[in-house]
């Protein structure tokens, strides 16, 4: 298995035998609960070991491509709350992908805690030549049982369990004696090498590449340039395709002679630029100076809870997975707490309590690792006066320069800033004692009232509970701090009662959330006057009360009216997550994307479902061809189990866009083709490279606002399919030609090789 190991090109790396070699860590779950664990890696260079003290119970594992990040310091709700300052520079966190609980840990020394935290391994372990070989490596690695670096016939029928293909008896028996050159009775070096390319032999790939490869086997730059231009329309220059060779031929030798191989060919097919996601939409590539209200906005409902609304867990850790995420609005909903300390839950509920300030300081430091651009913080806000102030000193000591708290410039502005004026600034979105222009009079102005009822979200109730809660807020009026009323700059919460009341009376920073119930019926009967609304105001929509199981709503009809912050549970998986976080891939992940222009139009026709004539009429034919999948994963860990994958395309934009089409499923993942020297013909075998080779057309009237989602499920014809990936990127960002999509967990998390391999076509239709 040495081929193996130097595939994955890691030998000899001093992060790497440092993980390899391991070391005791103090393992830390409360103040009276710290023990010694053993942490190390295995020989898979994929999978953690942590020795565990349990009677009856076995060590644990889990594979660094779970870890979502290593943090070092005491910055973990556990580690903050059971450990002391001194410890600071020993203490580290593991933090998984996911719902996973995370790790904390007390290192021997500060040295010791660096080379867990800044160890390269784990952080390139998600790179591209890892995916690669890393998951079949792995498999290769666990069906050698016995560890002498050969495998037998039986161990090769493990291994086909383990890489998720059913083989019968004689097709396996084939294949290993095609491999089995020395006729030992098992596979070693070489003979490894070759099984594995027989496993990976794609023809969709040798049929593209042997089209395209006329110089003396190879493709010369001409050739690849004729390949870029004619199959992925792409403007492509002799100096592109010397580029391309430069960076991803592995041979050498070809190298020297300027061609491309097709091991180069498949690697760069491979590439970040070479996938169906234009790589110029990966960074910031929108005008982002423009009002705050002329964007669609990343946005999280109830932030802080883990899991469901009733009695589930409230944690920092909550805030840090949105943020990261590219979150730009996060929830807080503020009660009165002990000690003179606010806290953040969901109130009325069984949610466990946070401190305020815990999270003010997690968002400090986690607002912009993924973006630059303004994070809002929507305040929930029942807490007393006293409470109020305390909120607001925590704020400004913690936010500092970073806490909007005037408008920019000397003048009363007459529209929002725009998410470049506001790089690295902290918005808050609340009630406000008086109107902006106070901050602009010579004499302090009066309060609209002093007493404020707060926008209460309800909690699931029925009708007549939501009632009385209704009665509950008009008799609870919450006096307002003046500290707190004054950091309300463009976020400022008022009631929506109409469009034209909205249109005489509501100022561009006077902002009223809309429960989805509302903003939906609004949105079907009212759509254009919410999208002239929404041109200079903003509009923030949140998950019914019902949804007590944290499910989310379909985003898409209010992003189709306008509206901005269209709030979402971010802790559910579900395709309503999925389609958001498509939304919000591109223009560098920084959670503002333009809307378009004929949406930022106070003037604009443009209606979503009546669609009249107009600029946002661009009809479209997309042209799907799904050709092929790699290396998808098991749904079902049994080990018999094996996945009948289908691949879905679905259209997600205007009703008329809306469409879906599915592939037939392949059972048992489908059939490799390799020629047996044995026998002199083709034989097929089950493989883990299922192929369709089927075409679908959608048409596509709005593209501006139309998402493209590839899913793939395991067929089930007695129950609901299994999901097994998914990729949702916008219609626009969509690269024609060959492309491989990448495919992501429920979780969003990226599956390590697997992917589909399509043709894409955009056409104009006639």
């Amino acid at each position: 298995l040495e081929t193996g190991r130097r595939r994955v090109s890691m030998e000899g790396d001093p992060d790497l035998k440092f993980l390899l070699q391991g070391g005791e860590l103090l393992k830390v779950r409360s103040t009276s609960w710290k023990k010694p664990r053993y942490l190390r890696l295995l020989e898979d260079c994929k999978t953690m070991w942590r020795e565990s003290q349990k009677t009856f119970k076995t060590n644990e594992t889990f594979s660094l491509e779970d870890i979502a990040e290593v943090r070092r310091g005491r910055q973990s709700e556990g580690l903050k709350k059971y450990t002391e300052e001194q410890a600071e520079g020993c203490c580290f966190s593991i933090m998984f992908k996911g719902r996973r609980k995370n790790l904390d840990f007390i290192a021997n020394s500060e040295e010791e805690a660096k080379q867990w935290v800044n160890n390269r391994t784990i952080i390139c372990i998600s790179s591209l030549h890892y995916k690669l070989f890393s998951w079949i490596f792995t498999c290769l690695m666990k069906a050698d049982k016995n560890k002498d670096d050969k495998l037998t016939q039986s161990e090769v029928k493990d291994f086909f369990r383990l890489i998720n293909i059913d083989i019968d008896d004689n097709y396996a028996e084939m294949l290993f004696k095609e491999c089995d050159k020395s006729k030992s009775g098992y596979l070693d070096g070489k003979e490894i090498e070759h099984f594995y390319e027989l496993l990976t032999h794609r023809e969709e790939i040798n049929v593209i590449y042997g089209t395209y490869a006329k110089t003396a086997g190879f493709m010369s730059p001409e050739n690849l340039v004729e390949f870029l231009m004619t199959e992925q329309r792409e403007l492509a220059t002799l100096a592109d395709a010397h580029r391309i060779i430069d960076k991803y031929e592995p041979d050498e030798n070809v190298k020297e002679k300027k061609l491309l191989s097709k091991d180069g060919f498949v690697m760069y097919l491979h590439q970040p630029e070479a996938l169906v996601l234009n790589p110029e939409h990966k960074d910031v590539y929108q005008d982002m100076s423009q009002p705050l209200s002329h964007y669609f906005i990343s946005s999280s409902h109830n932030t802080y809870l883990m899991e469901d609304q009733l009695k589930g867990p409230s944690s920092t850790e909550a805030y840090v997975r949105a943020l990261m995420k590219g979150c730009r609005c996060v929830e807080l909903d503020c009660w009165d707490g002990s000690d003179d300390e606010p806290v953040i839950y969901h109130g009325y509920t069984l949610t466990s309590k946070i401190l305020f300030k815990d999270v003010i300081r997690a968002i400090k430091e986690y607002a912009f690792k993924t973006s630059d651009y303004p994070v809002i913080l929507s305040l929930e806000n029942h807490c007393s006066v006293a409470q109020q102030e305390v909120m607001a000193q925590h704020m400004s000591s913690i936010l500092g320069s970073a806490l909007i708290t005037s408008p920019l410039g000397d003048s009363m502005p007459t529209n929002l800033p725009s998410p470049e004026e506001l790089k690295g600034k902290i918005l808050i979105k609340g009630k406000r004692l008086n109107k902006l222009e106070a901050s602009f009079a010579s004499e302090p102005a009066a309060a609209d009232d002093a007493d404020v009822t707060e926008e209460e979200e309800s909690n699931g109730e029925n009708e007549q509970e939501e009632e009385k809660r209704k009665v509950r807020m008009k008799k609870n009026k919450l006096k307002l701090a003046k500290a707190l009323s004054d950091m309300v700059v463009y976020c400022k919460s008022v009631h929506f009662r109409s469009f034209e009341d909205a249109k005489n009376n509501q100022s561009f920073y006077e902002i009223s959330s809309f429960k989805e119930g509302d903003a939906i019926k609004l949105a079907e009967e009212s759509a254009n006057a919410y999208i002239r609304y929404n041109v200079d105001k903003l509009s923030r929509i949140y998950p019914a009360g019902s949804r007590t199981d944290s499910s989310n709503y379909n985003p898409v009809p209010l992003w189709n009216t306008g509206c901005q912050i269209v709030a979402l549970n971010f802790q559910t998986a579900c395709t309503d997550m999925d389609v958001n976080q498509g939304r919000f891939l591109v223009n560098g992940k920084s959670g503002y994307v333009l809307k378009p222009a004929y949406m930022r139009d106070s003037a604009t026709e443009f209606d979503p479902i009546t669609l009249t004539r107009g600029d946002w009429l661009k009809h479209k034919l997309l042209h799907v061809m799904v050709i092929s999948a790699q290396q998808l994963p098991k749904v079902n860990q049994k080990k018999s189990s094996i996945v009948d994958p289908l691949v879905k395309v679905q259209v997600f934009g205007v009703p008329a866009d809306a469409a879906e089409k599915e592939t037939h499923p392949i059972e048992n993942n489908g059939t490799v083709l390799f020629f047996c020297s044995q026998h002199q013909h083709a034989t097929s075998v089950v493989g883990f490279n299922p192929g369709w080779n089927e075409n679908f057309q959608f048409d596509v009237y709005v593209p501006d606002l139309a998402l493209v989602r590839f899913v793939v499920e395991d067929y089930d014809f007695m129950s609901e399919n299994e999901f097994i990936g998914q990729y949702t990127l916008p219609f626009n960002s969509l690269k024609m030609g060959y492309r491989h999509v990448p495919l992501l967990s429920r979780n969003g998390d990226l599956l390590p090789s697997a992917g589909l391999f399509l043709h894409i076509m955009v056409l104009d239709a006639e």
